[in-house]
């Protein structure tokens, strides 16, 4: 055994340093949400017509109603057509005055914007008529990077340390977001958003994985919380950025610059001793323990940190195994879908805020500040109500709220507001109980191959979302209606999944269930040390502790 678990328990579970461990880790959150949401105040809804300047070269005195009035069609309530122009002919003014234009074309030279209108993605780069689609393409594009990210940066900092991909994914986000603001062409910036996604899956996932190595188990809820809730800080905080700089590539700067302050104190940022212990480098945890002993002003025995040797590598599942029992069959595929689906949900209502009628930047700080009381009160509904229950009655109310959406009329926007705000409420508290539920159903042995094809799962439905919300041309219900149905068939399902409120988490794939466990009873006799006794007396891994929330 190489003591380790001891050490760190030593060392304190949620000292001074653990908490300031997880206060740095916090600074990159702010960037992750403005990245994830930051297009959507970026291409705004703009007038525009089809540029039909070529009758300027017979009429130079027209003014500008009159050229439009010659030469764009109106649609059936009177308006101009924005995607469409009368052809253009060889003819003097008096003759296309008196006999009029007939037949019509798409847009050949281009479109005209309102000359006060700041510059925007959709300006600069035409997101209009025939390519206003690239606007949803896009946001794939970035949700893709995600996805990418997570299957190359997961593995790497497994095999060069947390500091380091750390250190990596800031200086890709930082480059390639500031270099965003500068990119000549729409797939240039499509490219470096792919880019961004990736190096923000990086930093969420090596940050996550270091702040868990270093707190204790009880502490664990506690700052994945609290990362939660500034993840949604960060999202308020886009709406009132957005707000002072209408400028798109202002705003580019101003959201991805900051991330290069990390740089001044990565220095003081810790690698994780579980790491440098599982890869040998003994000496190098041993004075990464100390510092972290001496800050939490606690002091290790010395006689430990003498048993400290390099772990004995145990042999995990593989994604085969979570298909070969039945059991782990189930629960695989049920909350693969719950993750898929409430990801889904999600992103179908957070990139759609603003075609809910209301402003958008009110919308968004809404949305960001509904989500702080539905992290927080997601661990007391869990108490109280267990895991089963809240993850498929929220899930349910989560699709009965987008259903609902759809029947409203476009000229109630407040309440198609209101609902959508529900909806990110329930949906965000879903995705918080999802993190907890997976790591009880799942044996320790998969619990990381299970959680990862989980979370795989839903980078999969973010990249879905945004092209769903192109189905909108054909009728605007039929995205949301998608958003909605979805997770109803997810959370139905969830109704099949085991409890696992007051239980043992399950080491092998063996056990169907996991074993209920009275812990109130017996919480001082099996898990006095945070430990629980395996079958031959000894201390199992510290996952197998008893939930208690």
């Amino acid at each position: 055994m190489s003591g380790i678990g001891e050490i760190l328990k030593a060392v304190g579970d949620f000292g001074l340093f653990q908490k300031w461990l997880v206060l740095l880790t916090l600074f990159p959150c702010l960037g992750v949400a403005f990245h994830q949401f930051c297009q959507l105040f970026m291409v705004p809804h703009v007038p525009h017509h089809c540029d039909t300047s070529w009758i300027r070269a017979v009429g130079p005195n027209l003014t500008e109603e009159e050229q439009l009035n010659l030469t764009l069609p109106r649609d059936a309530d009177g308006a101009y057509e924005q995607c469409s122009m009368y052809s253009p002919v060889d003819w003097d003014l008096v003759s296309i005055v008196a006999y009029g234009l007939n037949s019509t074309e798409k847009c050949s030279n281009g479109w005209v914007y309102p000359s006060a209108q700041p510059p925007s993605l959709l300006t600069e780069f035409d997101l209009v008529c025939d390519r206003k689609n690239l606007n949803n393409i896009s946001q794939s594009i970035y949700m893709l990077g995600l996805f990418l990210g997570s299957m190359i940066f997961g593995p790497l900092s497994d095999r060069i340390g947390r500091r380091p991909v750390i250190l990596i994914s800031v200086v890709l986000q930082g480059l390639f977001g500031v270099g965003i603001a500068f990119v000549p062409h729409f797939y240039v910036y499509m490219a470096f958003r792919c880019v961004v996604g990736a190096s923000v899956s990086g930093i969420t996932m090596t940050i996550l994985a270091l702040a868990t190595e270093w707190v204790g188990v009880s502490s664990r809820p506690k700052a994945v919380l609290i990362s939660h809730c500034c993840f949604a800080i960060g999202q308020m905080f886009l709406a009132g950025l957005s707000y002072g700089i209408r400028n798109w590539r202002l705003l580019e700067i101003a959201g991805s610059a900051p991330i290069f302050a990390f740089f001044f104190y990565i220095r003081v940022l810790p690698e994780s001793a579980r790491w440098l212990v599982t890869k040998g480098r003994i000496e190098e945890a041993k004075k990464v323990l100390q510092k972290a002993a001496s800050i939490n002003k606690r002091t290790i025995p010395p006689g430990l940190l003498e048993q400290l040797k390099p772990e004995t590598q145990t042999k995990s599942g593989s994604t085969l195994d979570l298909f070969r029992k039945k059991h782990l069959q189930k629960v695989t595929l049920i909350m693969s879908c719950a993750w898929f689906v409430n990801s889904l949900v999600y992103y179908g209502l957070s990139l759609n805020v603003t075609n809910f009628g209301l402003d958008i930047y009110l919308t968004q700080l809404a949305f960001g500040a509904v989500e702080i009381p539905a992290r927080v009160g997601c661990i007391f509904i869990l108490q109280w109500f267990g895991r089963k229950k809240t993850q498929a009655v929220l899930l349910l109310l989560s699709g009965l709220v987008c259903l609902i959406i759809t029947g409203i009329p476009e000229d109630q926007p407040v309440v198609t507001t209101v609902l959508a705000i529900i909806g990110k409420f329930t949906a965000s508290a879903s995705f918080s109980t999802s993190y907890i539920y997976s790591a009880e159903l799942f044996p320790t042995v998969v619990r990381q191959t299970g959680v990862g094809l989980c979370s795989m799962s839903a980078r999969v439905a973010g990249i879905m979302a945004p092209l769903i919300r192109l189905l909108d041309q054909y009728h605007r219900a039929i995205p949301m209606a998608v958003f909605g149905s979805a997770p109803v068939v997810g959370g139905l399902l969830c109704v099949l999944l085991p409890e696992t409120r007051g239980t043992d988490l399950a080491d092998n794939t063996g056990a169907a269930t996991p074993q209920l466990r009275w812990v109130c009873e017996n919480a001082n006799s099996s898990s006095e040390n945070g430990h629980v006794k395996g079958k031959d007396g000894v201390q199992d891994n510290e996952y197998t502790k008893t939930t208690h929330f």
